[in-house]
């Protein structure tokens, strides 16, 4: 007898080559070849008449497979033939959406069954389409947030519109303010010399009391100063009402900017209104000998975190961050006091599937943070970067994989978009830095 001829072929390499693959009805209407299908991103053929797919009240399907018609199955090849290229990668990539974002473990399986409950029971406040079926997806999209495409960032050119440009800045303060020649001072000034800035919010989490008024430097920006409750980490990325502006400028009591380098940074965020956008860079890589993902934080061309103590982001993360991870990962980072700057890139990332963007190479900032490790610096602390390379990998278990993603890309008024004398002259400073 001759060989069975599927034995000459690898089941899973077929799958990973082809564009489309057939589903017809198992024992019952559907068929585990449907996920298998997705899995693989070959676009799946469904000949089984009657068969109400996975999730169909809110995954449009008709993008990312074939209805057939299980009683016309010559027609089946005319019809995949007439399909254009561009459909079929279009088809492709929508596989691989849908896969990683609803089916790819039980726990999002688990999760989008409860979303889905929840906007009907809830349905004044519920997802639409769109935000079912396009980046980030669903379960990045929380209702609670709003309902509307225009709050968030990943739509925002989709709809053909800009980030309004204002934004809000959010000191985290761990020192108390006892002179006028410390950074915290200078970087109040500096912040509000800014032509975008709209307001500038202080999170007190020290332990001596705010000081008066008159201790304050004067601004023409209104100065808002929260007293951290809890005092933890985690409260710097808390949605506070003060917060009105869709752009947030994060930043550390330490941090040493320019006026010129916090406008320049702003107008690159207002270009990726999605991701972090910022000045100190850090990047991640696996480390063989010992089988874990390892933090680093030496200076090279590649980065893939721009850290929370001098960036920019969208005010909606400070909401993801807060109700969508869990609370065994904000106790992790309260109880060691560190890492909420890494949380928040792992965040973002595994959201947009993109890397952060660093602006201007600012080495004023790594010098600052050197001179101080002697004093009052963590970063030269073994214990503090042992703690991030901990935190690094639980953040990793807990996604499911790693989300980060390395870029080379670094925008400075010189390379930035068009008019590059008109840039150069505009931010003039900052090449003198």
């Amino acid at each position: 007898m001759a060989p069975l001829l599927g034995k000459q072929y690898d089941y899973q390499e077929l799958l990973h080559n082809s564009s489309f693959c057939l589903v017809p009805r198992g024992r019952r209407l559907g068929s585990f070849r449907f996920l298998e299908a997705l899995q693989a991103a070959c676009v799946p053929v469904l000949l089984s008449n009657g068969w109400e797919l996975p999730f169909s009240e809110v995954i449009d399907w008709k993008k990312a497979a074939i209805i057939g018609d299980e009683r016309l199955l010559l027609q089946i090849p005319s019809i995949i033939r007439s399909i254009s290229p561009d459909r079929v990668l279009a088809l492709r990539q929508q596989t691989q959406f849908l896969w990683d974002t609803y089916f790819s473990s039980v726990e999002k399986i688990v999760m989008t069954t409860l979303e889905i409950i929840q906007d009907r029971i809830y349905s004044h406040m519920s997802r639409n389409v769109l935000m079912w079926n396009s980046l980030p997806g669903g379960l990045f999209a929380l209702p609670q947030y709003s309902t509307h495409l225009a709050d968030f960032p990943f739509y925002y050119f989709a709809l053909g519109r800009s980030p309004a440009k204002e934004f809000t800045a959010v000191i985290h303060m761990v020192s108390p303010l006892v002179a006028q020649s410390q950074p915290i001072v200078k970087l109040i000034l500096a912040i509000a010399k800014s032509k975008f800035c709209a307001r500038i919010i202080v999170l007190w989490n020290c332990d001596k009391p705010v000081p008066p008024k008159n201790k304050w430097p004067s601004t023409t920006v209104p100065v808002t100063i929260i007293e951290g409750e809890s005092k933890t980490m985690s409260s710097r990325f808390f949605p506070y009402d003060a917060i009105q502006t869709e752009a947030v400028l994060s930043l550390d009591d330490d941090t040493v900017l320019s006026t010129n380098e916090v406008d320049f940074a702003f107008t690159v965020w207002c270009s990726f209104p999605e991701r972090i956008v910022g000045y100190p860079a850090r990047s991640h890589f696996w480390d063989t000998g010992k089988a874990w993902w390892a933090y680093t934080s030496k200076w090279t061309n590649e980065y893939s975190m721009v850290l929370t103590g001098a960036a920019f982001y969208h005010r909606y993360y400070h909401y993801l961050y807060t109700f969508y991870l869990p609370r065994s990962l904000h106790s992790m980072v309260d109880q060691m006091a560190n890492c909420e700057d890494i949380l928040m890139n792992f965040l973002v990332s595994a959201v947009t599937k993109l890397p952060p963007i660093k602006v201007t190479q600012k080495k004023q900032y790594k010098e600052t943070m050197m001179q101080q490790g002697s004093k009052t610096s963590r970063w030269a602390d073994p214990d503090h970067f042992a703690q991030r390379q901990a935190c690094m990998n639980s953040f990793a278990s807990w996604f499911g994989a790693m989300p980060l993603v390395h870029s080379q890309t670094r925008l400075d008024p010189v390379l930035f978009k068009d008019q590059v004398s008109i840039l150069r002259k505009k931010y003039r400073d900052i090449e003198r830095l």
